[in-house]
């Protein structure tokens, strides 16, 4: 069997799986409850993995592997980042939203936040919630489409980029609204633990192709690159400080990720949650761990800069691997593509046909499902006008999203119900630093762009606001 065959047989097989697990999903969503949440019924090892994977989009195999590759040691700090990240949620934000939004009934995380606040003043907050979920996630849903593309691109010689991205989003689409939250947790749960395989397997055949970890130093002792042996790159002094910062403040991000709260209020109970949290941060352990090792074996091994640097996954999966070996691959990439896409989409799709009505009433499930629709549609000629590295574009979506709700969710969950001017105004904040920072080429994938619209959101939060006198 040749390359090709092997992989298309596998991509086949892999694509058909995911349907049937559609379908078995589609018999248990019948209500609104089931489509958006899965009936609160999930279990510890559906929730961790289905969450996780919803977290960790293609930017975990193919931009952290591709970050490590171009900038050496400085890469290490995205493991903190990223698994402290999964801290913030496991901890401190899972066990209290599941336990809030079911006494309150919330079905969504914006209709914990500001969907069930009734009076004066609160349907603008409840509209700019939704505004700023669609353009985020609709960005964030093109670069996963775009990672298909080049995943494709990258492993079979011919294909139209333009193809590759309307299949990979036709499979997401139809999985995703089919089955709602049950079948995305499903899937995602396949997709994840193919993930967790690859960001073993993968970076194992590499460190044995270098020679071992004391290979690995030499080699990367060898690397003759700028900066690229040191774990502050080509900084120094507060220069330094800032770009640690930078990457550590991607872990600030993952409270105010709307798809991946979703998943802690899904949980059935307390117990399924604590065994959740401990599957969760073993895989983020492996699969962090595995993409930054991965990236610097991949540097030993090919001296010579490529010219794509995400593209490092692929060339050592084609080396390295047999041909069945590399479709294999090929299917976790997909997997954090699809795993990532399919959750964003039913979040989009909630919020319009949800979240957005003035009065809170649900528009069901076939609303939902024409919105899912519609904005897969958007992404899709996104992904196919727009050309930005899936580093850049995926962290802009997640900055974004974290500095708009990851600190209103923070406050309402440990201090109560915000009011709407608040909640509009730490929003409104938030996301308009995070987009002005990555506007501007000067603080774009800065500290500026990283931390402190967090930051200054979370101060609109807690300063006091005086009241203007009356008359």
């Amino acid at each position: 069997m040749d390359r090709t065959t092997a992989l298309v047989l596998t991509l086949c097989g892999y694509a058909v799986a995911l349907l049937v697990l559609a379908v078995v999903a589609q018999r248990r969503t019948s209500t609104q409850s089931d489509f958006l949440l899965g009936g609160r019924r999930f279990g510890p090892f559906l929730a961790a993995i289905s969450a996780s994977a919803s977290s960790s989009s293609v930017w975990t195999l193919l931009g952290v592997s591709g970050f490590a590759y171009a900038n050496g040691l400085l890469a290490l700090w995205l493991f903190p980042a990223c698994v402290g990240g999964f801290c913030l949620n496991w901890f401190l934000v899972a066990p209290r939203i599941r336990r809030l939004s079911l006494a309150d009934g919330s079905l969504t995380a914006i209709q914990f936040l500001v969907g069930r606040q009734r009076g004066h003043g609160f349907a603008l907050p409840r509209v700019v919630a939704v505004a700023i979920v669609a353009v985020s996630l609709t960005c964030y849903v093109a670069a996963q489409f775009r990672g298909a593309g080049k995943s494709f691109a990258a492993s079979f010689d011919g294909l139209d980029e333009t193809a590759a991205i309307l299949i990979g989003a036709a499979i997401v689409l139809l999985y995703t609204v089919v089955g709602g939250l049950w079948a995305v947790s499903l899937t995602d749960t396949v997709q994840g633990s193919l993930m967790a395989i690859a960001a073993i397997a993968l970076p194992v055949t590499a460190l044995v192709a270098v020679g071992g970890p004391t290979a690995l130093a030499d080699g990367i002792a060898r690397v003759d690159a700028a900066g690229w042996t040191s774990a502050f790159h080509t900084h120094e002094g507060w220069a330094a400080a800032l770009a640690v910062l930078t990457l550590l403040g991607i872990g600030l991000g993952y409270p105010g990720q709307p798809h991946v709260v979703n998943f802690f209020m899904a949980i059935r109970g307390e117990s399924e949650l604590r065994r959740a949290r401990v599957i969760a941060l073993g895989w983020a352990t492996c699969v962090y761990a595995g993409m930054i090792l991965l990236g610097l074996c991949g540097r030993v091994l090919h001296t010579d800069a490529i010219a794509d640097q995400e593209t490092i996954f692929f060339v050592l999966a084609d080396e390295r691997l047999s041909p069945v070996a590399a479709g294999l691959m090929l299917a976790a990439v997909l997997s954090a593509i699809m795993s990532t896409a399919d959750s964003q989409l039913l979040v989009v799709g909630a919020a319009f046909a949800h979240d957005l009505p003035r009065d809170g009433a649900a528009n069901g499930v076939r609303n939902s499902r024409l919105v899912v629709a519609g904005v897969a549609v958007v992404a899709v000629l996104l992904a196919l006008a727009v050309e930005e590295s899936l580093f850049k574009s995926v962290l802009f979506a997640w900055t974004a999203l974290g500095a708009a709700f990851g600190p209103l969710l923070l406050v309402t969950l440990w201090r109560g119900r915000v009011g709407p001017r608040r909640s509009l105004c730490a929003m409104l904040v938030g996301f308009a630093l995070a987009v002005s920072a990555y506007a501007i080429p000067s603080t774009r994938a800065s500290a500026a762009e990283r931390v402190l619209p967090f930051v200054a959101a979370f101060a609109c939060l807690l300063v006091p606001i005086r009241s203007r006198a009356r008359p």
